[in-house]
Protein backbone atom coordinates (compact mmCIF):
# COMPACT_ATOMS: atom_id res chain seq x y z
CA UNK A 1 0.00 0.00 0.00
CA UNK A 2 2.88 2.20 0.90
CA UNK A 3 4.58 1.77 -2.33
CA UNK A 4 1.69 2.59 -4.55
CA UNK A 5 0.97 5.95 -2.80
CA UNK A 6 4.79 6.50 -3.39
CA UNK A 7 4.11 5.78 -6.86
CA UNK A 8 1.10 7.72 -7.17
CA UNK A 9 2.90 10.84 -6.07
CA UNK A 10 6.10 10.58 -8.34
CA UNK A 11 3.49 9.92 -10.97
CA UNK A 12 1.73 12.90 -10.22
CA UNK A 13 5.02 15.13 -9.49
CA UNK A 14 6.27 14.10 -12.70
CA UNK A 15 2.34 14.87 -14.73
CA UNK A 16 2.60 18.16 -13.17
CA UNK A 17 5.85 19.27 -14.23
CA UNK A 18 5.49 18.31 -17.68
CA UNK A 19 7.29 14.93 -17.64
CA UNK A 20 5.52 12.92 -19.53
CA UNK A 21 7.23 9.94 -21.69
CA UNK A 22 5.84 11.31 -24.85
CA UNK A 23 6.62 15.21 -24.05
CA UNK A 24 10.39 14.00 -23.44
CA UNK A 25 10.05 11.53 -26.53
CA UNK A 26 9.06 14.34 -28.72
CA UNK A 27 11.91 17.14 -27.30
CA UNK A 28 13.92 14.68 -28.11
CA UNK A 29 13.46 13.94 -31.67
CA UNK A 30 12.69 17.42 -32.47
CA UNK A 31 16.52 18.64 -31.20
CA UNK A 32 17.67 15.65 -33.40
CA UNK A 33 17.00 17.45 -36.66
CA UNK A 34 20.11 19.45 -38.52
CA UNK A 35 19.37 23.27 -39.68
CA UNK A 36 18.39 23.67 -43.07
CA UNK A 37 18.64 26.95 -45.85
CA UNK A 38 17.77 27.52 -49.41
CA UNK A 39 20.51 28.43 -51.61
CA UNK A 40 18.63 32.01 -51.36
CA UNK A 41 18.48 32.25 -47.87
CA UNK A 42 22.46 31.39 -48.40
CA UNK A 43 22.92 34.63 -50.32
CA UNK A 44 20.77 36.69 -48.55
CA UNK A 45 22.87 36.38 -45.30
CA UNK A 46 25.66 37.19 -46.73
CA UNK A 47 27.17 33.62 -47.90
CA UNK A 48 28.06 31.52 -50.66
CA UNK A 49 25.80 28.49 -51.05
CA UNK A 50 28.78 25.55 -51.97
CA UNK A 51 26.65 22.87 -53.89
CA UNK A 52 29.51 20.44 -55.18
CA UNK A 53 30.35 18.14 -52.57
CA UNK A 54 29.24 19.39 -49.11
CA UNK A 55 26.10 21.27 -49.78
CA UNK A 56 26.83 23.91 -47.32
CA UNK A 57 26.63 27.58 -46.76
CA UNK A 58 30.02 29.23 -46.51
CA UNK A 59 29.87 32.63 -44.65
CA UNK A 60 27.48 34.74 -43.45
CA UNK A 61 24.63 34.39 -41.40
CA UNK A 62 23.44 30.90 -41.89
CA UNK A 63 27.38 29.54 -41.85
CA UNK A 64 27.77 25.93 -42.09
CA UNK A 65 24.12 24.76 -42.61
CA UNK A 66 23.05 22.20 -45.06
CA UNK A 67 21.80 23.89 -48.24
CA UNK A 68 18.64 22.44 -49.26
Amino acid sequence: MRIRRILAAATATAALAGLGLTGAATATAATTQEPVTTPSQCRAGGGQPYLHNTVKCWGGKYDGLTVD
